[in-house]
């Protein structure tokens, strides 16, 4: 492949960021780094949605102004990325001028083509989901089951989007491309919803909502939401509708938009038709993934579990946010909730990658430096098994990313690492080396060590900092391409490494570190 570009939903700034917002962004950041590994242009789009009527609200409340809200949250979605190791290639807002510009444009194309049209409107608005809402999808209490609050009852003037046009076209989309909606059983959801579709508002009247991008040639209204957040992803690698530079011919179509389940209405409706009416190309899938709870309770401000993303490693006194970053992607099968607590993360981490993948290295380095002073020598063979082994695991982690199935490629991942414990086992280079079985004991060593530089490799997304202390041990080089390790051999001839350069690439998180009270709540 010549260009992966990928994108997640953009955050809304009305509070400071949480787990769930960095499930998402680890997730992206794994998807985008693997294929980093397959080809050479990866482009990581995220972004931050600074636009509407909470964000009004929320300033007023605070005594500041929308903008310097912004500008807050902002810098602290930034900060909590770079600590995670989130190593997105933009970050958008819709507060840039030039986004509100084009987005601008935008609205005046969908309205000279007659997408969009004026219309007064009285329905049930729920400014947490920030759209109307059917009083059939009420709770028996007519509240919004999403947000558990009772909606406004708002009548207005706003413009619309003729989204039933395109509602045939968009069934059809979904019917003869069922890898378009991941996972799967995703799209029978969509395709209910559609059924019963309707023209949704995309603006607002500024006797509601201030803040906001004005309406081209009607100060009025604001454009609320749909138009404005979801444009993000062609406006930030630069499309204007007059106008398409070189990076948005490269770059556009999406390969993968990856967003929450609670948003897939909107990105599979609502922004599919908005491209259909732009005569854009449609992405090449929407990937849905689930939600985080903490010890199997929804985050909730009321219930004082909404944790910050470095809150677990500054509790657990990580230094490195991997082990979090590895915890997060398996924390869930894809598109499935997963769950998070303190006893389930120190047991995984613990097991995955200090005592099996950890482990593994550093014994079979401290070996080689015990028995050969820490060379390869020419005479030391691979076991073929092992490493076809490893060669299948890559095509086994290639498949997995390619539909989206980021724990269960660390699944295979795990189970090579554990192939390679068991060959450790069952061949006993120690005892070997005891029986003065030297070249067997070193081939088996290599064997290992070999596996390695694959493993490496393929943690590499979910762990960065520990793959690349694996590879400067191994003296590999962690940017070799996938499709280039397959049946090759890394390990060279002579000195590999010496007693003082073996560390462990993961310590043990051990139980004293962790302490509740101190995790860090949003």
């Amino acid at each position: 492949m010549d260009k992966y570009f990928l994108t997640t939903a953009i955050d809304y700034v009305n509070g400071k960021p949480h787990i769930g917002h960095a499930y998402e962004k680890i997730l992206t950041d794994i998807i985008a780094r693997h294929y980093s590994l397959r080809c050479d242009d990866v482009y990581f789009l995220t972004g931050t949605d600074e636009h509407g009527i909470k964000i009004q609200k929320t300033a007023q409340a605070q005594g500041i102004t929308p903008q310097e809200l912004c500008d807050m949250n902002n810098a602290e979605f930034k900060k909590a990325w770079k600590a995670l190791d989130v190593d997105y290639t933009k970050l958008i807002r819709t507060t840039d001028k030039y986004h509100e510009e084009v987005v601008q444009r935008i609205f005046k194309k969908l309205v000279d083509n007659g997408d969009i049209y004026k219309h007064e409107y009285e329905g049930l608005y729920c400014s947490g989901c920030e759209c109307f809402l059917n009083p059939k999808d009420l709770t028996e209490d007519g509240l919004c089951p999403e947000h558990l609050k009772k909606p406004e009852v708002v009548k207005e003037m706003n413009y619309f989007f003729k989204l039933t046009k395109y509602k045939d076209a968009i069934i059809k989309h979904i019917k003869e491309h069922p890898d378009f909606i991941v996972p799967d059983f995703r799209a029978n959801e969509v395709l209910r919803q559609l059924e019963e579709i309707q023209d949704i508002s995309v603006s607002r009247s500024k006797e509601s909502v201030q803040w906001g991008v004005d309406v081209l040639d009607d100060p009025e209204q604001v454009i609320y939401v749909w138009i404005d957040a979801l444009s993000n992803y062609i406006t930030a690698i630069g499309y204007d509708v007059d106008h398409q530079d070189e990076k948005f011919k490269k770059y556009w179509p999406a390969d993968v938009h990856v967003i929450g389940k609670d948003i897939l209405k909107f990105h599979s409706i609502y922004w599919i038709a908005i491209l259909m009416a732009l005569d854009l190309p449609l992405p090449k899938h929407i990937f849905a993934h689930g939600w985080i709870t903490i010890d199997e309770a929804k985050m909730s401000k009321s219930l004082g579990n909404v944790i910050s993303p470095t809150g677990v490693m500054e509790s657990f006194g990580l230094e490195q946010p991997d082990a979090f970053r590895y915890y997060m992607a398996t924390a869930a099968a894809i598109g499935r909730d997963g769950n998070y607590s303190d006893e389930d993360f120190k047991e995984k981490v613990n097991a995955h990658l200090a005592n099996s993948m950890g482990n593994l290295l550093n014994r079979t380095l401290s070996m080689l430096v015990k028995y050969f002073d820490g060379e390869i020598k020419p005479e030391f063979t691979v076991n073929p098994e092992i490493m076809k082994h490893a060669s299948n695991t890559i095509d086994f982690v290639n498949t997995h990313f390619d539909n989206f199935e980021i724990a269960e490629a660390a699944q295979e991942i795990m189970v090579l690492v554990d192939t390679v414990n068991k060959y450790v086992t069952d061949n006993a280079p120690w005892t070997l080396a005891k029986e003065e079985k030297m070249t067997e004991c070193g081939s088996v060593l290599r064997t290992v060590l070999e596996a390695m530089c694959t493993v490496s490799s393929l943690i590499y997304p979910y762990c960065p900092n520990i793959a690349k202390e694996m590879a400067r041990q191994l003296k590999y080089d962690l940017t070799t391409k996938l499709g280039n390790i397959k049946d090759q051999k890394f390990i060279q001839n002579g000195i590999l490494i010496s007693k003082e350069d073996i560390k462990p690439v993961f310590l043990r998180v051990d139980s004293e570190f962790a302490d509740k009270s101190q995790k860090i709540k949003v």
